[in-house]
């Protein structure tokens, strides 16, 4: 591959080292989350140093599953630091891994429960799965707010005790297995209406959102391919009516 140091990359060029397709540089052109440095005489785009550290990000953004508009507001904001982003990376990533062990844990712990040699309570069948997904709330927040929200939260997660962050899942929980026992009520129901605002009480274990916010997590449920499939486990139809009956709750504490 040639490299010209006085001009940079071309989007072959720059396709080939960052592992990412030719259409996919020519689209994040076009919508303006990454520029090429400058243009050539001959119109090919040629991106310097500072356009790989971009893409760099955009990268380490879409390995966390956010999407290019939460990208794109994170990264224009004028507060964004590379610095804390790259330590906020680091943190994620390091998070991903402990995940990723205890999960493969798990399963080993499944097979071997299978296969007779050692007993698992049904608790410990889901052990992998439920102290993730609260913090996950907090990531769906970056996507659409300031990314210090997701910091925040995450550092008042980690100073809960264990027994603590058990009591809040358990809680968070049931929020969830009560909404969907009056959901044939209907979204406007005052039973339905107490199980949300018991979900935004839950919400201030990691930040207090705005009704907006209230909101965007809802959508979040039903547009976010990994929150969906959770909420999918529980019921096909909860996450819809989740987003439907906190409609309801913003639309009458929006006064």
């Amino acid at each position: 591959m040639v490299y010209y140091p006085d001009m940079g990359y071309t989007v072959k060029q720059l396709s080939r080292l960052a592992g990412v397709s030719v259409r996919t540089l020519h689209y994040y052109d076009e919508i303006s989350i990454l520029k090429p440095t400058s243009l050539g005489s001959n119109g090919y785009r040629y991106y310097g140093e500072e356009a790989l550290i971009k893409l760099q990000q955009i990268l380490f953004y879409r390995e966390l599953e956010l999407s290019l508009d939460g990208i794109r507001r994170i990264m224009d904001n004028p507060s964004f630091d590379l610095t804390s982003a790259l330590e906020s990376h680091k943190e994620a990533l390091k998070e991903r891994i402990v995940r990723m062990e205890r999960l493969i844990r798990t399963v080993d712990n499944t097979l071997s429960h299978l296969k007779g040699q050692k007993d698992m309570t049904d608790k410990q069948l889901f052990s992998a799965f439920t102290d993730d997904e609260q913090e996950k709330y907090a990531l769906e927040a970056e996507k659409m707010y300031d990314p210090e929200i997701v910091r925040a939260s995450n550092r008042i997660w980690k100073s809960y005790s264990a027994e603590k962050k058990t009591q809040i899942l358990e809680e968070g929980n049931k929020v969830y297995t009560d909404i969907l026992a009056k959901m044939h009520l209907g979204a406007e129901s005052d039973e339905v209406q107490a199980c949300v605002e018991r979900w935004r009480r839950h919400m201030d274990y990691f930040w207090t959102p705005s009704l907006k916010q209230l909101v965007g997590l809802a959508e979040g449920y039903n547009n976010h391919p990994g929150f969906k499939a959770n909420f999918d486990k529980i019921d096909p139809r909860l996450a819809g009516f989740m987003l439907q009956a906190v409609n309801v709750y913003v639309e009458k504490n929006d006064k």
